[in-house]
């Protein structure tokens, strides 16, 4: 069998974050610039190895990493096909433009920003990465813990309490998933996903209700993380209380939870699974929609705008799980494609959240009148681009994404349902960035303004809008690739093969 070039790579998205965040922890209390080059180095050549991961994984082979050769399903494995690319990519793309704009300032609130940005990196590129249960949670765990300190970073009575609620949860979840995790290899016997789809099929009537246990158990830990009605409680007031490059990061934290639930529910708990084939086929779906209801009430009702923000991740949260729950090919190809959308405008829509809450003075992001800031005009433009592109207006990205879940809808039962909620979401959502823009920009007072946004900080928000405008701009063939991607998802077979054959 022979390896490609740089075969080994394939643990470089892992491993070059996180030697970099070692080196900027030795680096000390006091070398900011070093830390700054090392991070910038480690981040950039981690896009780099993902770029080219990506390129490896185009024409669809899957490729497999065993950690120190251990033969399957033993050993620890990494599995790169079209979707784990997809998502890694995007990790790191998101991962430049949030530093980019924490290394403006944000980065001096304290110490470790770099070390906890880098880690962070390492978590979620590992757990897009990973073929092994086990080792999921411990990547689960290395994201979540830099999380914990990254959302109190900097201070202050409400990031403290936003972040303590996040750590409660999550605390709750991660022994959940640890029990879960527990159960399913008490009844399957391996943590392998590929071999514990292939032993979940095999599983007796007397073992039944125990590998249901167990899954559930799974799917609520990843729903948790995902923040899907009722469990995304915990997500506004941590997400709109953090630093503006940690909450651009955060953005796709979420969507850590949608690949777990949509990596596994079509691999393991898919067709042809026994006792535990179709698990969330009758309850994805509702509770997509009702999520995404939730989250559009809390973008109207929201009296801030990082809070509005917050509750527009979890409607976007509802809008990719409708297409998802479809479980269907051409389902999952439109909520990929809205995803890198979803992701990409919220983590601009953070930044420029930030931006407008230091123009503001002592209005902050509150949506009240407030001062005439000194970049109105500037602000004001950006603010109503980012708008028009999050509430999903035609042709940009948004709207494509939810044209092509619509249509995967089209023959389905929940096709009306669909239409009206999606619609009726958007309609609320550019109703509320009307209603925030207009006291933002034009119901001002003579209050004292903040300072003057520095002109580097426009240029991580203007590259993810030009990312999103090409987006739409090359609509055509980025729908064909995720396609492609949401095809080979369902291919569980060959996935299967990959790795308990040895993959490529």
């Amino acid at each position: 069998m022979t390896e490609p070039v740089f075969y080994h790579w394939m643990v470089a998205p892992v491993v070059i974050p996180l030697v970099a965040a070692m080196c900027c922890l030795l680096a000390g209390k006091s070398l900011l610039s070093v830390r700054r080059l090392l991070g910038l180095g480690g981040i950039t050549a981690s896009l780099a190895a993902a770029i080219y991961m990506f390129v490896m994984a185009w024409d669809g082979t899957i490729f497999t990493y065993g950690l120190g050769e251990w033969p399957m399903p033993y050993g620890i494995v990494f599995v790169l096909d079209r979707l784990s690319a997809t998502m890694v990519l995007l990790t790191n793309v998101l991962a430049l433009f949030a530093y980019l704009y924490g290394l403006s300032g944000d980065d001096e609130e304290g110490a470790f920003f770099h070390f906890l940005f880098l880690m962070q990196i390492t978590g979620i590129n590992g757990a897009f990465l990973t073929g092994d249960m086990f080792n999921l949670f411990v990547f689960f765990e290395i994201l979540l813990l830099t999380a914990y300190v990254l959302a109190v970073y900097g201070g202050g009575a409400d990031r403290l309490k936003g972040g303590m609620r996040y750590v409660f949860l999550n605390l709750i979840g991660s022994a959940l998933f640890l029990i879960g995790v527990g159960v399913l290899y008490g009844i399957t016997g391996t943590l392998n996903m590929a071999d514990m789809a292939v032993k979940a099929a095999q599983v007796g009537p007397g073992d039944a209700m125990m590998l249901k246990a167990g899954a559930f158990l799974m799917m609520v830990v990843f729903s948790m993380k995902a923040a899907i009605f009722p469990l995304y409680f915990w997500l506004p007031k941590a997400y709109a209380s953090v630093t503006a490059p940690v909450a651009a990061i955060y953005a796709i934290m979420t969507k850590v939870g949608v690949y777990a639930l949509i990596r596994t529910t079509i691999l393991i708990f898919g067709d042809d699974r026994g006792f535990v084939t179709g698990l969330l086929d009758d309850y994805l779906l509702p509770l997509a929609l009702l999520t995404l209801v939730m989250g559009t009430i809390g973008v109207a009702a929201a009296r801030s705008l990082r809070l509005m923000v917050a509750y527009m991740v979890i409607a976007s949260v509802g809008t990719i799980l409708v297409g998802v729950g479809l479980y269907t090919p051409d389902g999952l190809s439109g909520s990929l494609y809205y995803m890198v959308h979803s992701t990409l405008i919220s983590a601009g829509l953070f930044l420029l959240a930030d931006m407008i809450l230091n123009e503001r003075g002592g209005s902050k992001d509150r949506l009240e009148p407030g001062p005439v800031m000194p970049n109105i005009v500037l602000l004001g433009m950006t603010f109503m681009i980012a708008m028009i592109i999050a509430a999903g207006l035609p042709p940009m990205s948004g709207f494509l994404g939810k044209v092509f879940i619509l249509s995967a809808a089209a023959d389905t039962r929940w096709h009306e349902l669909a239409w009206i909620v999606m619609l009726t979401g958007s309609f609320f959502t550019l109703v509320a960035a009307a209603r925030a823009g207009s006291m933002l920009f034009w119901k001002t007072n003579t209050a004292p303004a903040g300072e003057r946004t520095r002109a580097q900080r426009y240029l991580p928000v203007a590259g993810i809008l030009l990312v999103l405008l090409l987006w739409v701009g090359f609509a055509g063939p980025i729908s064909e690739h995720m396609d492609r991607t949401a095809a080979q998802a369902f291919e569980t077979s060959n996935y299967i093969q990959a790795v308990m054959g040895g993959g490529q």
